[in-house]
């Protein structure tokens, strides 16, 4: 197998690409910054006063008179008559944002590494794939992994707030979503056909025949379960993350569906988008997908609509195609959020009492500090489950319906090579050795984690993330909204 070859130097030249073009393209700061979308500016303290019926007193026997203290805040009727400016929001007010720097890296990063996969895609439509080691499929494992980063990153900030009980519903949907995790991982596949169990049978098997082979007299003990109990903690975490940006969906879907009150079409596509995390939990229900929606009734009997391999693609194809219309109403879920400040002002205006100058500026400059945070939370959902589509696709050996899918064969595991030592001398030949002990190695594992494993895994995972979506968008109460 050569080493990379064509994918390594279109790679390097895509690296070298993404960080000289960050200062001057990025489609992260395009997607904010480009001038469709308007933050609300916060007011001024003449302007409040003005608003109040209020003069700014200039000398000390002023202030005694008017009872003013310079310790004590400037407090305001609720009911002024405030109205908001707006701005297009540019690329030197982002700078300031709280982890701007971090979206704009995460966004773009996901943005090169599809475009090298669909390289690879191209690419492999000339060559044969058994000959080079498909690149692609490390840049999506690196932007998987990096999204989990993001909701990590993102958890930890509402775990180090004190204003209110993010820390306890994170918790709470944690244990809500482990014992979740647990039932479905005991659904048999006549229900859900992951092919988890099959895989993981696969590659008990030929892990044992592998050791056999080394001449190792050894068996994997509980491998099963321990990479189940393994595989139920990510859940457990994978829900624990997603619970605020369902929550912000929720909200922010219903909002934007006011913004498109005049535009059918727009809200068409927004229902859909809505509806596009049931969608894809459906599409892994064998009872719904292919039992009911699959078979057509021709008399006493009933007659399949299309083959699997056909439902595969058209599954594969349905989700990118969900992901790419998710993204493409990114901002008017956006544009709805930046709103809420707009939204506070006039609930504001309906109560009674008075209120702190400082308090309705910070409440306005919140909304907008935290728009890159609200971006993270909508975007990163839709990048990892469309790159753990696209691993689904070519490391489960599935195609895209423009060519046969290759048939799904396990490797021949008592092939593969015996690892020994690697020999050291002072001649250099140890470095050669250490090559083949790593190409050995790559090969052994490739033996063991077969297709099927990898079908049942990311299937299920993919699954996994609509479905905690799913959950956690249920559209909340009207006049209720989600923490920042």
């Amino acid at each position: 197998m050569a080493v990379m070859g064509v994918q390594l130097v279109v790679s390097l030249l895509m690296a070298s690409i993404m960080q000289k073009m960050a200062p001057h393209c990025s489609f992260a700061r395009w997607l904010l910054c480009n001038g469709s979308l308007h933050r609300y500016k916060h007011p001024s303290e003449e302007e409040l006063r003005t608003l109040a019926g209020k003069q700014k007193p200039k000398a000390k026997r002023d202030r005694r008179l008017n009872d003013i203290d310079d310790d004590k805040p400037l407090l305001v009727p609720k009911d002024i008559d405030l109205h908001l400016e707006t701005s297009p929001i540019t690329t030197v007010d982002a700078l300031v944002l709280r982890y701007f720097l971090e979206y704009q890296w995460y966004v773009d990063f996901a943005v090169y590494s599809t475009i090298i996969f669909l390289f690879t895609e191209g690419y492999y439509c000339l060559v044969d794939p058994r000959k080079e080691a498909n690149i692609g499929i490390l840049w999506c494992l690196l932007t998987a992994f990096f999204s989990v980063k993001i909701f990590f990153m993102v958890m930890r900030h509402y775990f180090r707030s004190e204003e209110g009980g993010e820390r306890s519903v994170c918790l709470t949907f944690a244990f809500f979503f482990l014992i979740v995790a647990m039932v479905v991982l005991v659904v048999p596949e006549d229900y859900l056909e992951f092919g988890l169990d099959s895989g993981l049978a696969s590659v008990n098997e030929n892990l044992e025949v592998f050791l056999r082979h080394q001449s190792w007299a050894w068996t994997i003990p509980v491998t099963k379960l321990g990479f189940k109990l393994g595989l139920v903690a990510l859940c457990s975490f994978i829900g624990a993350c997603l619970t605020f940006p369902g929550l912000r969906l929720a909200q922010t879907h219903l909002d934007a569906l006011k913004m498109a009150a005049d535009r059918p079409v727009v809200q068409l596509l927004l229902h859909t988008s809505f509806l596009a995390p049931v969608i894809v939990v459906l599409m892994w229900i064998k009872p719904i997908s292919r039992d009911f929606l699959l078979r057509a009734p021709l008399g006493k009997q009933s007659v399949q609509i299309m083959s699997d391999a056909a439902y595969n693609s058209t599954r594969l194809w349905t989700i990118v195609a969900l992901c790419l219309l998710r993204l493409a109403v990114a901002r008017h879920h956006l544009q709805a959020y930046l709103n809420l400040a707009e939204c506070w002002v006039q609930q504001m205006k309906r109560e009674a009492g008075r209120i702190a100058v400082l308090e309705i500026q910070r409440r306005v400059t919140r909304i907008y500090c935290y728009v890159t945070v609200v971006s993270m939370q909508y975007l990163t959902p839709i990048i990892l489950t469309l790159h753990c589509t696209l691993l689904l696709k070519t490391l489960g050996d599935y195609s895209w319906g423009l060519y046969p899918e290759p048939a799904l064969t396990s490797p021949a595991v008592d092939a593969a090579p015996v690892l020994s030592a690697v020999p050291s001398d002072e001649s250099g030949e140890d470095v050669k050795a250490t090559v083949e002990q790593i190409t050995g190695m790559l090969g052994a594992l490739g033996s063991v984690l077969t297709p099927l494993f990898y079908r049942g895994l990311l299937a299920f995972l993919v699954w996994w993330v609509a479905t905690c979506q799913a959950a956690h968008t249920a559209p909340p109460a009207p006049g209720t909204s989600a923490p920042l």
